[in-house]
């Protein structure tokens, strides 16, 4: 069979197209695994990070997981042990890279230990609005405590919640400075 220029040129164009379409159709199926590949790696990396045995309400841990699939881990600890056991966790978990930890170890210092509780039996005190949170197995106010400066981090309920929590951790004596920086869940970006 004789074919062409006319021929030739149709043929040629007909595979550019049908290569074009299989690029495309590659390219979608490509993102959609690594879009469900980084969910899945999400919600492992936070089952982990949940899971850790000494991960508490004096603590604050947070993450990122980037395109390539590197986690990066943040936020405070009291414990080393804490730190070391999260990047060790994560990068145990299939289809994470790389991890970067840039989780803080908060220094040992008896006054921060006398503030923390301090602070956990002002706000999650029996007669407080806040004890339906310390019923939790980890509660979600967690307060975090650097060198006589209280932070807390976290998710409640409504703008009352936080506010009751920022005033009684004010309340606390020896305390140099309170962050509130919790968050409402209802107004949480999705």
């Amino acid at each position: 069979m004789k074919v062409n220029a006319k021929g030739w040129s149709a043929l040629a164009l007909a595979l550019l197209i049908v290569s074009v379409c299989a690029i495309g159709i590659g390219r979608n199926v490509l993102a959609g695994t690594s879009q469900a590949t980084t969910a899945h790696i999400i919600k492992e990396v936070r089952h982990e990070l949940a899971t850790l045995p000494y991960y508490g309400v004096f603590d604050w841990l947070e993450f990122q997981v980037s395109p390539d699939n590197t986690a990066v881990l943040r936020g405070q600890v009291v414990r080393p042990s804490t730190k070391s056991d999260a990047e060790g966790r994560v990068k145990s978990i299939d289809g994470v890279s790389r991890v970067v930890n840039e989780i803080q170890v908060l220094p040992v210092s008896p006054n921060d230990d006398r503030l923390r509780v301090a602070l956990y039996r002002s706000i999650y005190n029996w007669n407080s609005p806040l004890f339906r949170y310390a019923t939790q197995s980890v509660p979600p106010i967690h307060i975090i405590v650097d060198r006589g400066r209280a932070t807390l981090r976290g998710i409640v309920a409504s703008r009352g919640d936080a506010q009751i929590a920022y005033m009684r951790a004010r309340n606390v004596p020896g305390l140099f400075d309170v962050k509130n920086e919790l968050q409402v869940e209802n107004e949480m970006p999705r």
